[in-house]
């Protein structure tokens, strides 16, 4: 065996409460020692993962030592009880979540700090889609206790600098995760930074345990979810309503439906650049609602999907697949649903189209509607007019309303519908409306309920 000079804490301790803020994280006294092991690296380690069986695997007299950097940091609270690890500073090829049983790692292992880690003793396991090490403790992977960090986590004197891997959204691949990454033109989807409704982080009554806000590139189009914990010091912030980069942990949600990215610190979002969002089509601003009632489907009447065309509407899926708007009713109320949700259809491009609307006798019309989201992983949904529909969703050209599409509880259904109301007075003759929804299963899967529509005028 070859014999590797590596750093190990001695002599360290700290005080467990804090009663202030008004402290520097204590200085770490390390001395070098040699020791007799091998080395290895942290793709290595995950080989002996065999995600065929998914059994739990256990490094047992290897006398064996990983080589890493953290990239993470509980400091902000947005992780808890681990350690995020890469295998290099810049250009990284592989990363490692480590389950350990204290709040304050940042204290020791803070971001970009080079360790060693003590394989001997630790398990090895994939748990929601991402590979972990930590104690086995009947059938489980667990955190590292605390009496153990010290024998199994060695800190080294290097503090590296840790450049960020520059991704897009449409390449993350399994093999990212647990690497720090940066994205480039992005922006946070218009649904979450309306004025009249503007969201935090973490901080809304639909939040539980984390808040997942969706991201969207300015290049591709491409989505992804920025998770962050309610118990993170910055969940009740405002999102920034620019776009920009944002650097961070690539990992997956509780559910292993699909990619999410953490951030160690707000300060790791760089939005100054304008937005990206579509060309919307107005007239205006709704002032007041014309008496008259031109147009009105509260679906009393759509008791099945054979009543939309008998009342004149298009309902289609142009993917070839089952899934279209289908009625429904709660508590004596009807409405119409779109899901992507247990139906492995993916993409599922659901159309509904309105019968044609004569707009020609009327002024000052306004298009109202009601939507409600549930079990929110995405926002999928689009309206859209046009005064010269051809029969054919596909062929006509459209014209995108900023329509207001809420965002939705991500493990329940919707409590309330959020409306929204148009002004359409600069179209004349006949029209027609359409609701749009883009979903793919599982990771774009958001159930929307629709009521209440009506179009007024004078």
């Amino acid at each position: 065996m070859k014999t590797f000079l590596i750093a190990v804490l001695f002599g360290f301790s700290m005080t467990s409460c804090v009663k202030t803020d008004d402290f520097e994280t204590p200085t770490i006294e390390t001395e070098e020692f040699t020791f007799n092991g091998n080395l290895t690296n942290i793709a290595a380690v995950k080989n002996n993962f065999d995600p065929e069986n998914n059994d739990i695997y256990t490094f047992s007299e290897t006398e064996t030592y990983m080589e890493a950097y953290v990239v993470s940091s509980d400091e902000g609270g947005n992780f808890y009880k681990e350690l995020v690890l890469q295998d290099r500073p810049a250009n990284p090829t592989a990363g490692i979540l480590i389950l350990v049983d204290d709040n304050s790692l940042f204290e020791t292992f803070e971001f970009g700090r080079k360790i060693y880690v003590k394989l001997d003793g630790l398990s090895l396991w994939q748990n929601n889609g991402v590979i972990q090490l930590g104690k086995q403790n009947r059938g489980d992977v667990v955190a590292i206790s605390n009496s153990l960090i010290d024998e199994h986590l060695i800190r080294t004197n290097e503090t590296a600098e840790i450049t960020a891997l520059p991704l897009e959204i449409s390449e993350f691949k399994t093999e990212h995760l647990n690497l720090y990454i940066k994205l480039e033109n992005v922006q946070f989807n218009r649904q979450l930074i309306r004025e009249d409704l503007r969201f935090t982080f973490a901080g809304e009554q639909i939040d539980e345990y984390d808040g997942e806000r969706q991201l969207e590139s300015c290049v591709t189009g491409a989505t992804t979810v920025l998770s962050s914990s309610i118990f993170s010091d910055f969940k009740s912030l405002l999102l920034p309503q620019e776009s920009g980069s944002i650097e961070g942990v690539l990992s997956r949600n509780f559910y292993d439906d699909f990619f999410v990215v953490a951030i160690n610190t707000p300060e790791a979002i760089d939005f100054n650049e304008e937005r990206c969002d579509p060309e919307f089509f107005s007239c205006g601003d709704v002032t007041t609602a014309g008496p008259e009632v031109i147009f009105e489907e509260n679906f009393t009447n759509i008791t099945s999907k054979e009543k939309f065309e008998a009342e004149g509407w298009t309902n289609l899926n142009v993917n070839g697949g089952n899934e279209v708007f289908k009625p429904g009713t709660f508590d004596g109320d009807r409405y119409i649903r779109i899901s992507a949700f247990n139906t492995e259809e993916s993409p599922l491009e659901a159309w509904l189209v309105s019968p044609p609307i004569d707009l020609g006798s009327t002024t000052s019309e306004s298009l109202s509607f009601e939507i409600m989201a549930s079990y929110d992983n995405e926002t999928i949904l689009e309206v859209l007019i046009t005064n010269d529909y051809s029969g054919n969703p596909l062929t006509t050209d459209w014209l995108l309303l900023d329509a207001k599409i809420p965002v939705g509880p991500s493990n329940q259904y919707g409590k309330k519908y959020l409306k929204t109301e148009l002004d359409i007075s600069c179209l004349d003759g006949s029209i027609n409306f359409a609701f749009r929804y883009l979903g793919a299963a599982p990771d774009k899967a958001t159930t929307y309920d629709i009521d209440n529509i009506r179009i007024t005028g004078h």
